[in-house]
């Protein structure tokens, strides 16, 4: 086989390719948000078909909430609708559904905490500002369900794109390691943020990291199951958490173990090899299907709960389906053998570091189709900001630390110092974001409203409160 040889231009020619596609594309180009005649609802049905259906209800109640829960379930709307404007040209692995609240703490394999993107389901490669339109049409949105003026929602999202494109062109700067190496420590970054964070603001950030160093499997283990004549099992709280015996009732369970624990071998040689060892020193012992999220509702997620040296040892997995990305289809990228893989990848990519039990594994599901899946730890340090209470100031330091980290893992995968040309040293890209922030989050206004008219015709059928 005949090895494809490493292109590597010159800085120059680096430069050179930034400034030809902001000739291309001028930076004023990214505030256009082309119309379209699409319908928002049958694009949710489309991406309907392939999901668990009496899960389906309960993704429509929560995306009906609000306008930002839509938003949140609305990633292949907004996808199609990125599809018809004006792109830079500049591809990055990409988050493919970078709102506010996918990003958020979580352990490293040191033990300690970082802050980063934390959802990879629609990871792919493509235009670098799609990640930055639906991060900054996030912060519009939740910040006009939360009642802030019109000048603090524009300070809030203009301040967001300041902070990406001055960070990618620090990131521009460095060289190749540095850049790797990258992230948020969130002890550091309260340090660099002590002075424009109120005493109050301060002490309820502190509580979200004391919080999330307390989120780990024994604690995720004393929330969802309970001791069973000696044993510990999942508890049953059904649609949400269903263990595999009343899931499977009436059927002998003996081979679905059997067949669960060779998938969990499977999914075992992903995985760097002193992992393995540390994974097969765990038992599996109870399965339950979860749901999770709001856009991933419906896709097919499980718990696994391990046992180590006792029932006091719990290691708890969460194993969910991973489905084409909804940027797949609008944009052209690699294909993959499993779609978990993608999901893993990516996530390895653009963070900074990632759960040690990160791996994937296809196999067939209820419906005795093959579904892809990625499965990590179902909580490990996690924590994440409440959106609905954040003051206007707050939600502006939450966006510039979103921002940051965005432009740290866009840095790792592609281009950076065309990227950093194409975005220059003057404020027309942050107006150019607030622009087109402003007008998508009409548009999603426009969209929530049309999925609380289809529930009200009874086109589609919504479980709320769940």
């Amino acid at each position: 086989m005949t090895a494809v040889r490493t292109e590597h231009p010159t800085v120059d020619e680096r430069r050179a390719r930034g400034r030809q596609a902001r000739r291309d594309t001028p930076l004023a180009a990214l505030a256009d948000l082309t119309e379209s005649d699409r319908d928002p609802i049958s694009l949710l049905e489309l991406q309907a078909k392939s999901r668990v259906q009496d899960l389906v209800p309960i993704r429509y109640g929560r995306m009906s909430a609000s306008r930002f829960s839509f938003f949140r379930g609305a990633a292949l709307v907004m996808t199609d609708d990125l599809s018809r404007s004006p792109d830079s040209g500049l591809n990055s692995q990409l988050c493919g559904d970078a709102h506010l609240s996918n990003f958020g703490i979580y352990a490293t394999p040191e033990r300690k905490l970082a802050f980063d993107i934390n959802d990879f389901d629609e990871t792919y490669p493509g235009p670098f500002e799609w990640d930055v339109k639906r991060l900054a049409a996030s912060l519009a949105i939740a910040a006009k369900d939360n009642g802030y003026s019109g000048k603090e929602r524009k300070k809030i999202v203009r301040g967001c794109a300041a902070e990406y494109r001055e960070t990618l062109i620090a990131q521009a700067g460095l060289g190749n390691l540095a850049v790797w190496y990258a992230h948020i420590a969130p002890e550091d970054g309260l340090e660099e943020l002590r002075v424009d964070l109120k005493k109050r603001m301060l002490e309820r950030t502190q509580a979200t990291l004391d919080k999330a160093r307390r989120r780990d499997s024994a604690q995720a283990a004393g929330k969802f199951t309970e001791i069973v004549d000696g044993r510990r099992r999942f508890i049953s709280d059904p649609p949400l958490i269903v263990p595999a015996e009343e899931l499977f009732a009436g059927t002998d369970l003996t081979q679905i173990e059997e067949l669960l624990r060779q998938r969990v071998r499977s999914y075992r040689s992903t995985l760097q090899w002193d992992r393995r060892v540390l994974l097969e020193s765990f038992e599996m012992t109870h399965i339950a299907r979860k749901v999770v999220g709001v856009g991933s509702v419906g896709t097919r997620a499980w718990m696994i709960l391990m046992k180590g040296v006792d029932d006091d040892d719990p290691l708890i997995l969460q194993v969910k389906e991973a489905q084409p990305s909804v940027l797949s289809a609008y944009v052209d990228g690699p294909t993959f053998s499993n779609e978990g893989e993608r999901v893993v990848n990516g996530q390895r990519l653009m963070q900074a570091t990632s759960d040690i039990f990160l791996g994937w594994e296809r196999g067939p599901g209820l419906d005795e189709d093959e579904h892809d899946f990625y499965i990590r730890q179902l909580r490990d340090g996690k924590g994440s900001a409440v959106i609905e209470t954040m003051k206007p100031e707050g939600m502006e330091l939450y966006g510039r630390l979103c921002a940051r980290v965005l432009a740290y893992a866009h840095a790792r995968s592609s281009d950076r110092i065309a990227i950093a040309e194409y975005l220059g040293d003057g404020t027309e890209f942050d107006f150019a974001i607030g622009e087109f922030a402003a007008a998508y989050a009409k548009r999603n206004a426009r969209d929530h409203a049309a999925l609380l008219t289809a529930i009200d015709d009874g086109r589609v059928s919504a479980e709320r409160g769940v």
